[in-house]
């Protein structure tokens, strides 16, 4: 049976959080804000300060899936925004393929929701991109709602966004 710890990330995974964070911009292109070549081309000493940044405090948080000592098998963030400080923002979720469809996504998602929680902000809102299904169903059902907003894509024009909310 396999297993993992779902925590909160430390200086000390920075090595393995670039290793997650490449195979993330490998697999779904898409998803995040950044290029694989963007991210490959990040110092070390680059993604130890986002670690770090993360690792403590209520503006910024990262969790990670850690099945310990073998490579990380799941990542959500959580971050706020100044328009609305109630709110976090879930971002840069995902799981290996692997570990897609079963129970890890939710204690992911309920890690950055405890941090929201405990920071005073009581709703959690991500975006997914339009024509992505399987990740509009799996967040339906750990109750985020289609708020009916659509924005364009951050790096691909193209495309669309639908954003989803969920109050904690």
């Amino acid at each position: 049976m396999e297993s993992w710890t779902v925590r909160r990330v430390t200086p000390d995974d920075a090595g393995r959080m670039r290793a997650l964070r490449l195979e993330m911009l490998a697999d779904s292109p898409l998803a995040f804000l950044e290029t694989l070549a963007q991210a490959a081309a990040r110092s070390h000493d680059s993604y130890r300060q986002r670690i770090r940044a993360s690792a403590t405090g209520y503006g910024i948080a990262q969790f990670i899936a850690d099945p310990g000592g073998d490579p990380l098998i799941g990542h959500a963030g959580g971050t706020v925004i100044s328009d609305e400080p109630h709110v976090t923002v879930v971002f840069a979720v995902y799981l290996t393929p692997a570990h897609r469809g079963g129970k890890l996504l939710a204690q992911l998602v309920e890690a950055v929701a405890d941090w929201s929680a405990a920071a005073g902000r009581h709703e959690l809102m991500l975006e997914v991109v339009v024509g992505n299904d399987r990740a509009v169903r799996a967040y339906e059902k750990l109750g985020f709602e289609d708020t009916g907003v659509r924005l364009p894509h951050p790096t691909v024009p193209v495309l669309t966004e639908l954003q989803m909310r969920r109050r904690i």
